[in-house]
């Protein structure tokens, strides 16, 4: 029986890249013997320091699904946490639905009172913790997603990425895993990277072309 592996994958929902490849972790769980611990960070805190705004979020929407996030994250654990950012996922990247806080929370099975926390700062500080914890593991410079998994000596190594799409499925999911944790299990190893597009291509296995949103 192969070693079972622990995948800390930190998500900002709102992010188009961040969801595909969150479907391939999905993915790869169904081939290898993998787990996903669901974890929350903030493409809001990520930029604010900035002097300019990579999202073009001048209204602060994106706090709005990581605050519910975290909120569930707390009261209802990671399993929970990972059923709303499937059913966000759905209804923002694949219906187009960027109001769907309320709707994703009932598709969820969680309380749709949660919706509430969307628009107060209740949770910032555990946002920012959450995200403060995947900075600290991959450093600085990266966006959404952020993927920790074992290292050379059970070291815990982060990653940004892997940036995918379409989605891996089947044995190619499989392989992709075993690639990160290749590179994972290589002391010094930092980066491998190559231009994507501005906003994800059509995957024909989850319903059509991606609707405009954020693209970090």
């Amino acid at each position: 029986m192969p070693d079972r592996h622990t995948a800390d994958f930190w998500f900002d929902p709102s992010c188009p890249y961040t969801w595909l490849t969150s479907r391939w972790l999905v993915e790869a769980t169904k081939v290898r013997p993998v787990e996903v611990n669901w974890r929350v960070m903030s493409l809001s805190v990520l930029n604010e320091d900035r002097d300019d705004d990579p999202e073009g979020d001048v209204d602060g929407y994106l706090w709005r699904p990581v605050r519910v996030c975290t909120a569930v994250a707390e009261a209802y654990g990671q399993a929970a946490l990972g059923r709303l950012f499937t059913a966000l996922g759905k209804r923002l990247h694949e219906r187009g639905e960027w109001d769907a806080v309320e709707s994703a929370l009932d598709d969820a099975g969680l309380p749709a009172e949660l919706a509430r926390v969307a628009d107060s700062t209740e949770y910032d500080a555990a946002v920012r913790a959450s995200h403060e914890e995947a900075m600290r593991l991959v450093g600085p410079e990266v966006g959404s997603p952020v993927i920790a998994v074992g290292g050379a000596d059970s070291e815990r190594v982060a990653f940004f990425g892997p940036v995918v799409a379409p989605v891996p499925r089947g044995e190619q999911a499989g392989r992709l895993w075993d690639g990160a944790l290749a590179l994972a299990s290589v002391p010094g190893f930092y980066e491998l990277k190559r231009s994507r597009p501005q906003q994800p291509p059509t995957d024909d296995n989850t319903g059509g072309p991606r609707p405009e949103g954020p693209t970090t």
